[in-house]
């Protein structure tokens, strides 16, 4: 569940990457985490491993995002063992989750291993009184540099039962990474907007420089290729307000209506700067009876 601290004016997101062991989820995380920019604040990363798993419990890593209009949004990433015998630590990781990032394993030898996590994720899900279908998801085909790889059809058709939006990535390599973090993002603030009313929840678009490639997988039986969607049109430069209703807003915004804050009053346009008025100004030398005869017309 997100939080909202109205007193340090923090809204404070979870994002949860669930899947089978050893697909990526980690990977993702430590990719996301050494290839942010300096001047992005990040939390410390935790991560627990053992000789049977990377991640025992979970990695969590506090990404700040930036302050939107005084309020500054943050959102917290986590990964679930991939084992089953640590179902438990499953659900309590999963509780109060904004958002999930499926990361299956694309070789066909995983197909079954992909499969049975999804459903773990649902029947979870279902026992904190939620459906798969409330809940902002993407999923991530990992891993698909390596050879005997299942079909991105063959996948859609056993995992992504909810024709959730998917990627294609190497996560050891960053391919998809980025475009995936996005693309939660966008989903779970979206939602927010949606499920607590805040008018102009949205995106931040300028974190980093590479564009989202995001895929819906189509519906069943027919189940055409993969299609590629263009990236959100990018925010107009600021300009004087006119006295009647203002343009509706973009889901780029990221402003929270409910918040009351001043905003700075336009600049006079550029032509304006610098200059006396006309009416004030001298009449060129040399050009008396010119304006004398401009001014009884």
């Amino acid at each position: 569940m997100v939080l909202f601290n109205y007193s340090t004016r923090e809204l404070t997101a979870k994002v949860v990457y669930y899947g089978p062991g050893l697909c990526g989820k980690t990977t993702n995380l430590q990719y996301t985490y050494d290839s942010l920019p300096e001047n992005v604040k990040k939390g410390k990363m935790l991560s627990l491993a053992t000789k049977t798993d990377r991640t025992l419990f979970f990695d969590f890593l506090p990404l700040e995002l930036g302050r939107i209009r005084g309020m500054k949004t943050r959102v917290q990433l986590y990964t679930v063992p991939g084992q089953v015998f640590y179902n438990s630590t499953r659900k309590l990781v999963l509780k109060g989750a904004d958002g999930v990032v499926f990361v299956a394993d694309s070789q066909s030898k995983m197909l079954e291993a992909n499969a049975e996590s999804y459903k773990n994720l649902e029947d979870n899900l279902r026992e904190m009184g939620l459906r798969i279908e409330e809940i902002p998801l993407v999923m991530q085909f990992n891993k698909r540099d390596l050879p005997h790889l299942a079909s991105i059809e063959e996948m859609n058709a056993q995992i992504n039962r909810h024709n959730a939006p998917f990627y294609e990535a190497v996560a050891t390599s960053g391919i998809g990474v980025e475009d995936t973090l996005k693309a939660i993002t966008k989903l779970v603030l979206n939602n927010l907007a949606t499920k607590y009313k805040l008018d102009g929840v949205g995106v931040q678009e300028a974190q980093t420089p590479s564009q989202p490639v995001a895929r819906q997988a189509a519906p069943r039986p027919a189940a055409p290729g993969p299609r590629s969607v263009s990236p959100p049109a990018s925010r107009p430069a600021p300009v004087a307000r006119p006295a009647s209703p203002a343009p509706p807003r973009l889901e780029e915004d990221l402003a929270l209506e409910a918040l009351e804050v001043e905003e700075p009053s336009p600049e006079p346009p550029p032509e304006a700067k610098g200059k006396a008025p006309q009416a004030q100004a001298a009449p060129p030398k040399g050009n008396a009876p010119q304006a004398a005869s401009q001014a009884k017309q």
